[in-house]
């Protein structure tokens, strides 16, 4: 097997750093032993834009943050099916992260930071959040390893009853609060239910060819 290669290391606020690696063609970003994402596991990435683009069909010039930039699947997915009056807020805590996209990763991440629908704020999605209110159609949420946090301690707060009464705030009528999750988590789902959204729980596989781990993605519709 081809040896994995250090390509470089981006430091966390509040948490440990994080490690990016290439073996051949295939890229993984690690925190400490763990692989919270790599070019190989891509489809429920891919999921959590092309799902909210498809509940989100009619709007016009639709408005969308997405929290945690990662590799730039979601924000492609979303690219790709969003028409030019759309606009979409990345918000990326690490900034080393964006240095690798526009780096080592420039080949995956094909010019989508650039798009002129896209406005790029390095920064904590969760004060995004609750600076902007009744602005977004949607929001998604793949800032963690899901509602048990795994990055940083303070990403817990984006999943606690008080994160997610901020994204009903920061929701227009009718906006969906999508968030990724590496696993279930009832605790959650009932702490969406609970702030009055509608909850639609879908498991995707892991690969775009349906194979891999089972994740589960949240569409919580704000009536």
């Amino acid at each position: 097997m081809t040896p994995r290669e250090l390509v470089g290391t981006a430091e966390v606020p509040g948490g440990p750093p994080l490690r990016l690696f290439r073996r051949g063609a295939d890229f993984m970003i690690v925190l400490e032993r763990n692989e919270l994402m790599s070019t190989r596991m891509s489809g429920s990435e891919v999921a959590l834009g092309t799902m909210t683009c498809q509940r989100l069909a009619g709007r016009p010039a639709p408005r969308l943050l997405i929290g945690g930039y990662g590799m730039g699947f979601t924000l492609r997915a979303v690219l790709d099916l969003l028409g030019p009056e759309a606009s979409v807020v990345v918000a990326e805590l690490v900034p080393g992260i964006i240095g690798w996209a526009r780096g080592p990763m420039a080949s995956l991440t094909a010019g989508c930071l650039d798009d002129p629908r896209v406005t790029l704020e390095t920064g904590d999605v969760a004060d995004i959040i609750r600076r902007d209110r009744g602005c977004y159609d949607a929001i998604l949420l793949d800032v963690d390893n899901g509602p048990d946090g795994l990055t940083r301690p303070a990403n817990d707060g984006i999943y606690s009853t008080r994160g997610i009464e901020a994204a009903w705030r920061a929701l227009r009528p009718g906006g969906i609060l999508a968030v990724w999750s590496a696993a279930p988590d009832a605790p959650f789902a009932r702490r969406l239910a609970s702030a009055g959204f509608s909850v639609d729980e879908v498991r995707v596989k892991a690969r775009d060819n349906g194979k891999g781990a089972t994740h589960v993605i949240w569409f919580a519709r704000r009536d």
